[in-house]
């Protein structure tokens, strides 16, 4: 207490300065109108700047649960889209009667784990067999097809990705159904190419291509890519089309897993016909 007496004692003179600056000040800005205006001015520009600055802090911290409540509400309204019901009566769309049946279910998912530089790419979810996660199941993302499941731990599962010398993804021209095998041959991940399309098919740069959903582990309609580059080599009867992929693989993030309801009743049938 007597350092404090002490110290404020030998800078009295410098306290006293000090106050005395702050009334004056105080008294010019009360007293003078455009002192008044730029003095509120620059507070409100200074405090302005400084809230806005908080917000960002805050809008920043809140991200990564913004996301994931987004990623969960995508997964909800996708599950209760037209695309996941098969009519089975009738020509109107009335989910709470039996004109349709629900087919797809989805379940929101995060990438913890990617690669595209390898023949032969995998990802890695944050979702496995205690939230339902079923090898087979599709994987898809905002943007289009990610890959299908390959292995499932308790909370984790492996995805074969779309870039994968052995993913054969039934695929289809948007304009006109004819559809083919979409497929990764290597290389760029950007690229990938659809073979099976007949030669006297009308095409051109730019042409959509979905998901056809014949083996049952995609929605039909999902986007692919588009059209980049095509050409019927000498002495063949099909197309070799190379396409622009949709799903941008080097920043996966959030992804949906893809459950087929009705799938193990689709196996039965191809089974017997196989048989």
């Amino acid at each position: 207490m007597n350092n404090l007496l002490n110290f404020i004692w030998r800078h009295h003179f410098t306290f006293l300065f000090l106050l005395l600056e702050v009334v004056s000040f105080f008294i010019l800005v009360q007293s003078n109108k455009f002192q008044n205006a730029n003095f509120l001015s620059s507070t409100n520009e200074i405090s302005g700047s400084i809230y806005a600055g908080l917000n960002n802090l805050t809008e920043y911290i809140e991200l990564k649960k913004t996301n994931e409540d987004l990623a969960r509400e995508n997964a909800r309204l996708n599950t209760y889209s037209k695309n996941s019901f098969i009519k089975i009566s009738g020509d109107f769309l009335l989910l709470s009667d039996t004109v349709y049946k629900q087919q797809y279910k989805y379940l929101n998912a995060k990438v913890i784990n990617s690669s595209t530089t390898k023949r032969n790419n995998f990802l890695v979810i944050d979702r496995g067999r205690v939230q339902g996660i079923e090898p087979g199941m599709g994987v898809i993302c905002s943007n289009g097809v990610v890959g299908i499941i390959n292995k499932v731990s308790e909370n984790f599962s492996s995805v074969i990705s779309l870039l994968h010398k052995e993913t054969k993804i039934s695929a289809k021209l948007k304009k006109n159904d004819y559809f083919g095998i979409a497929s990764w041959e290597g290389g760029n991940y950007e690229y990938a190419t659809l073979s099976d399309i007949p030669r006297h098919v009308e095409l051109i740069k730019g042409d959509t291509i979905v998901t056809r959903s014949g083996s049952g582990i995609f929605p039909e309609g999902i986007l692919l890519g588009w059209v980049d580059e095509f050409e019927v080599p000498p002495g063949e009867n099909y197309f070799n089309i190379r396409f622009r992929l949709s799903t941008e693989f080097n920043r996966l993030t959030y992804v949906y897993v893809v459950k087929n309801i009705l799938k193990n009743e689709q196996e039965i049938l191809e089974n017997d016909f196989k048989e």
